[in-house]
């Protein structure tokens, strides 16, 4: 491991120098969405550390092949079509404009320079390792917990909104064999199906067997708006809550990706459903609440620890 800052350039130069690498992929950003809207100028500076990097890469004296993580957070969610690499972009969030911004210089330093840059446009990615406040994660770990006793409920925004979810293992090969072709080529990645977080949520109530019968959802709703709830089927408690501070400013209703182009060229396609990556994230979840169960048994105080 080495440490860096991308806001810091003279570092960049130096690590890469040092390094020598053959492939450089940045992953790296101010990623959640809504936080974004509280830290602009913080999440703003993805844009200025992607162009740190291409600096570097441009003046280093070995050919290196760049990888930049763009977002499907870009092109806005303005309706339902599928999007592909020649859709326009709208962003909607400071997130999703340092990204745009980001995707455009790759692209500028690859069409001036001659480097191998390349842009990843990602639809949603998921698994075990996601960050708890993402709403994926949230979901699987707060549903986890209330299945032990642990809590007893969980506030989202809009269950409504519609994303094309992918697992992080499929999207990351597709990120490699973008570097090993012989041309710099921009690729969407996306598994070209789209569900709400609503849906999202009954796969999960199914997955911990919250259904009465093999035919039953295991979430039941009630009310609308702001005051609807969700209810466990096989104890009629109320699990789900809507609250108001989960909503953005700018609401992106849906978001589907077309990844034609890539399972063309580059032979790719998922090969994890969206049920068995919720099978996996609720089986992490459950082990960590086992642990914390034991914890608590212990006589260690964890509640603070996962708010």
């Amino acid at each position: 491991l080495y440490y860096s800052d991308l806001i810091d350039s003279s570092s960049l130069t130096n690590l890469i120098s040092l390094i020598q690498p053959d492939e450089i992929y940045n992953l790296a950003a101010q990623s959640h969405v809504a936080v974004s809207f509280k830290n602009p100028v913080y999440t703003s500076q993805t844009g200025l550390g992607t162009l740190n990097i291409l600096e570097a890469v441009k003046n280093s004296n070995k050919e290196i092949k760049y990888y930049q993580a763009s977002s499907s957070e870009m092109y806005g969610g303005a309706n339902e079509e599928k999007l592909d690499e020649l859709s326009l972009f709208d962003p909607k969030s400071p997130y999703a404009a340092s990204k745009v911004f980001a995707h455009n210089m790759t692209k500028i330093y690859r069409e001036s320079y001659g480097l191998f840059c390349v842009n990843g446009i990602l639809f949603n990615h998921e698994s075990p390792l996601r960050g708890e406040t993402f709403v994926t994660r949230k979901i699987t770990r707060g549903l986890s917990r209330i299945n032990a006793g642990l809590d007893t409920c969980i506030y989202l925004g809009n269950l409504n909104a519609k994303r094309d979810w992918g697992h992080a293992k499929d999207y990351v090969k597709m990120q490699w064999l973008m570097l090993q072709q012989e041309k710099p080529e921009d690729f969407v990645i996306a598994t070209g199906e789209m569900v709400t977080v609503r849906k999202f949520i009954e796969i999960c109530a199914l997955k911990l067997n919250w259904n009465k019968s093999p035919n039953q959802p295991g979430i039941i709703w009630e009310g609308e708006g702001i005051h609807e709830v969700g209810r466990r089927s096989d104890n009629n408690e109320i699990v789900i809550r809507i609250d108001s501070r989960y909503f953005r400013p700018t609401e992106v209703n849906e978001l589907i990706g077309d990844s034609s182009k890539g399972r063309l060229r580059l032979g790719w396609e998922p090969k994890i459903t969206l049920e068995e990556m919720i099978e996996e994230m609720i089986e992490e979840d459950k082990n960590k609440v086992r642990k914390e169960t034991l914890l608590l048994e212990k006589g260690f105080n964890i509640k603070n620890s996962f708010e």
